[in-house]
């Protein structure tokens, strides 16, 4: 079974509301009717009702169990442009150029999961990623401690000895161009914490390059990742979190353990690594779609990583398998750990719960 099925079943005792800007794209609409039928929560289309209807008919779809929202008509619009004035960014705006605003369905989308009206939010079918990821980035704020958001994808290679039950988490493969050593200890934490959340595993995250363990190297890639490395050991520290980070590898020594003996790396994450860092977005990007069209490897995502809330930016390539996975994956994200991996017997006291979220 794979992590997605899995994920799929524990969502049905913990449904979540995901809101779709683009909801007459007929892949958003298959991908909800599947969300709303297996009982994972309410998928929230914006747009058009008589188009995304029309739509619906001619896909022989029943749109029961899912929420049409048009933007430009809801009653929410007033407190949504309260909400915009009251930051920063758009205090000095006119009435007249918020409402402007909250009539981009990715505005729309992005406040009702800042304001508790979807749990989380799945955009990017049919645009940029850079018209998907600013009123995320404008509306959502970080998560303590955290300096940028980046982005994760999770690759299903269906190869039980890769990663996790042949499942692989890769970052940064669509937002930060070059992130700094810094920025990749984020990404490494933020990724691995999430790793953890979906598998209820320990992530064992490996720094990337195209060298391994090299001393004096003077190669700015190869300082970078070795910078990076002991940045996320003490960021991982600090947070009291349990995650395995070593680097820098190459990747054949971060996954395959004939190879990481043959190398002489030892250690648990060498050969065992289930969580890939690479050292910037055009090796990351390059390898995730190579495996995705050569290989046919399943992949979903990207999930942003530091942001408070969930939201997945997908590509505008992806299908309605791939926007349901996507979906699946920030509504079990919106699900706390402690309730995601209860088990049925378990009983959690929530005067406890409270003092701990």
């Amino acid at each position: 079974m794979s992590l997605i099925q899995k994920l799929t079943e524990r969502l049905t005792r913990h449904p979540k509301r995901i809101v779709f800007p683009e909801g007459a794209d007929p892949r958003i609409i298959q991908a909800a009717r599947k969300f709303a039928s297996m009982r994972l929560g309410v998928p929230i289309l914006l747009g058009d009702r008589a188009q995304i209807k029309e739509r619906a008919q001619r896909l022989d779809i029943d749109l029961t169990g899912i929420r049409i929202i048009e933007p430009e008509r809801s009653e929410e619009r007033e407190q949504f442009a309260q909400k915009m004035q009251g930051l920063r960014r758009f205090q000095d705006l006119r009435e007249f150029e918020v409402m402007e605003y909250i009539s981009n369905k990715n505005y729309f989308a992005t406040l009702m999961v800042a304001t508790g009206q979807a749990d989380a939010v799945v955009a990017g079918a049919t645009q940029t990623a850079s018209s998907a990821l600013r009123p995320v980035l404008q509306l959502l704020p970080l998560q303590k401690g955290i300096t940028s958001v980046s982005s994760m994808l999770l690759l299903d290679t269906e190869e039980s000895h890769l990663g996790y039950e042949g499942v692989l988490f890769l970052a940064d493969c669509g937002v930060i161009p070059d992130p700094t050593p810094q920025q990749l200890a984020d990404i490494a934490v933020m990724t691995a914490t999430l790793a953890h959340h979906l598998t209820n595993e320990i992530p064992r995250v490996a720094m990337l390059s195209y060298s391994t363990k090299s001393k004096g190297s003077s190669n700015a890639t190869v300082t970078k990742m070795q910078a990076a490395t002991q940045l996320a050991h003490e960021k991982a520290k600090e947070a009291d979190c349990q995650i395995e980070i070593d680097g820098e590898l190459q990747v054949d020594a971060a996954l395959s353990s004939v190879t990481a003996e043959q190398k002489g790396i030892g250690g648990v994450v060498a050969g065992k690594a289930n969580v890939l860092v690479f050292p910037d977005l055009a090796s990351g990007n390059i390898a995730s779609k190579l495996l995705h069209v050569i290989a046919g490897t399943p992949i979903y995502g990207p999930i942003l990583t530091g942001l408070t809330k969930p939201v997945a930016e997908i590509s505008r390539g992806a299908s309605a398998h791939d926007i349901f996975g996507a979906a699946v994956l920030v509504g079990c994200q919106a699900v706390d750990h402690r309730f995601l991996y209860r088990k049925e017997h378990q009983v959690i006291n929530p005067e406890e719960f409270k003092d701990n979220a």
